[in-house]
């Protein structure tokens, strides 16, 4: 089994961050296997914005004891990669703004809102008039098939899939692409991440077997959240590494804290953790529901 950790370098990795690495390294470990890291770096402007990030988050993982197997990968080294990936498949250009296909979407609530489909059936003429008001997004035609993933905690995830796309106006591989090819070429066959992104996991089968890639297994976790229930973020204090190390508080403690975060023993460095690990250890139930920091505690961590 292969696992991986794949984090954007736009901002520092927060605990909500750091907790799901350590899970998905105890994962590939706990079965005596490989784990990767990878850079999704596509997003060169908001990179490019937090220079030296990427270097701080592989420190982050060293300090904390996670280690991984060489070479660390950056997404935007391979993007022909992506290019001669979709070669066989079905795609057509789309012209619609974000703000049109939110509203033409019938599923408000989702955060994954379908494509309605609407320039799939374009003329070439139509095609032409509005290449020249704007550029393009690419979409790959999909026929509204159904998809179903495994993952350890939610089972059998099914979904009907929409056409989706493959490669941003810009030409930037989008990520539902780039986490599949790459997924695919370094030989994952588990995908340990935060449980915002199972929704998005049929698409991402689909365009696995589309590919012809074996679809990996998936392991959703729960997310770290602020004392309000929303989703941890860079606005909410003390939350980096470095700003707990501020405070005092050393990586034994911080591996403790991520630890009981998710109903495990409480250790001072992953490799401890993995060596008493009790069977069955993924059924826990603080695994699977919201840890909430509350930045009041973090004076108690140190």
């Amino acid at each position: 089994m292969t696992g991986r950790f794949a984090p954007s370098p736009t901002s520092q990795l927060h605990l909500g961050n750091l907790r799901t690495a350590l899970l998905a390294w105890l994962f590939a470990r706990w079965g005596g296997e490989n784990f990767l890291v990878r850079i999704e770096d596509l997003d060169q402007q908001r990179v490019q914005a937090a220079a030296g990030t990427a270097r701080d988050q592989l420190t982050d993982l060293e300090t904390l004891g996670i280690d991984w197997d060489p070479p660390v990968v950056h997404q935007s080294e391979r993007l022909e990669l992506y290019r001669h990936a979709v070669k066989g498949l079905d795609v057509y250009p789309c012209f619609c703004t974000r703000k049109e296909i939110a509203a033409a979407s019938q599923a408000p609530h989702s955060q994954l809102r379908p494509y309605p489909g609407t320039c799939a059936n374009l003329s070439s003429i139509q095609r032409s008039r509005l290449a020249e008001m704007r550029r393009p997004a690419t979409r790959v035609r999909a026929g509204n098939a159904m998809a179903t993933v495994h993952d350890l905690h939610a089972g059998e995830v099914s979904a009907v899939v929409d056409d989706f796309v493959l490669f941003r106006a810009d030409g930037t591989p989008a990520y539902n692409l780039a986490c599949v090819v790459d997924d695919g070429l370094q030989r994952v066959t588990q995908v340990c991440r935060g449980d915002d992104l199972l929704e998005s996991a049929p698409r991402q089968g689909w365009l696995a077997h589309r590919l012809g890639f074996p679809v990996p297994g998936y392991v959703h976790v729960s997310l770290a959240v602020n004392s309000d229930g929303v989703r941890l973020a860079k606005r909410d204090k003390a939350v980096t590494l470095a700003e707990l190390t501020a405070l005092g508080a050393s990586p034994a403690t911080i591996v403790g804290v991520l630890c009981e975060s998710a109903g495990l023993p409480r250790c001072s460095s992953p490799q401890e953790l993995l060596e008493v690990l009790p069977g069955c250890w993924w059924s826990s139930p603080r695994m699977w529901q919201p840890w909430i920091v509350r930045t009041d505690q973090l004076a108690a961590w140190t």
